[in-house]
């Protein structure tokens, strides 16, 4: 697979970022619309997805991404493996996840994963962080009863910070008070392994629903 060369940070707050995306016609999208979907914000290479719907074909993936080469790119490499469970969004999830949801069929979104966010340190910059109050209510209003969001970073304190957003949306309980110590799900990221291979931690949550 070539690689694209992309900037690292995007600024999500810019102009260019504010606009939503057209709406996809979802049954042109996913033979199988009534399948549980599994949304990851923040998919950068969709690496993630690309193994995950080609393990679970059972399920529906959905990938959403700020960076427009990555989101192309990737879905190429989707096209050239025929995942039809499988699809990819060019957009700034805080400002397009609400029509996107509502475009839903309902209660299909069943699993969320925000994994390894840009964390940018600098304090007047961290308005920038994906995981918003607003961002949590959205999912708490449209995740299905019993579904689940599954936060990982490799920085303690943007994870932190993470948790502390979706404890205070009472809707969400946390399942475990401590640091998940493995990832429950089957498929790690690329940046799971790379910090981990350097003996790293990796902060993880879950909260269901």
């Amino acid at each position: 697979m070539a690689i694209v060369r992309v900037r690292q940070h995007v600024n999500p707050l810019s102009q260019k970022y504010q606009q939503s995306p057209e709406l996809p016609v979802w049954k042109e999208i996913y033979p199988n619309l009534m399948q549980p979907l599994h949304l990851d914000i923040g998919c950068g290479r969709g690496h993630f997805l690309l193994n995950m719907a080609q393990q679970q074909p059972d399920w529906n993936f959905l990938g959403l991404e700020i960076r427009e080469p990555l989101v192309m790119q990737a879905l190429q490499w989707r096209t050239d493996l025929g995942l039809t469970n499988l699809h990819y969004i060019f957009c700034n999830a805080n400002s397009a996840l609400r029509p996107l949801l509502q475009s839903l069929p309902p209660n299909r979104l069943k699993q969320v994963t925000i994994q390894f966010p840009d964390p940018w340190f600098k304090q007047r910059h961290q308005k920038r962080r994906v995981v918003q109050p607003e961002m949590v209510d959205l999912l708490a209003e449209f995740l299905a009863p019993e579904g689940f969001v599954l936060l990982q970073s490799d920085v303690e304190a943007v994870a932190i910070e993470m948790c502390e957003r979706f404890q205070a949306q009472p809707i969400f309980t946390r399942q475990e008070p401590e640091w998940l110590p493995t990832n429950p799900l089957p498929v790690p990221t690329e940046r799971e392994q790379s910090t981990l291979s350097r003996g790293l931690p990796v902060y993880r949550a879950m909260f269901t629903k």
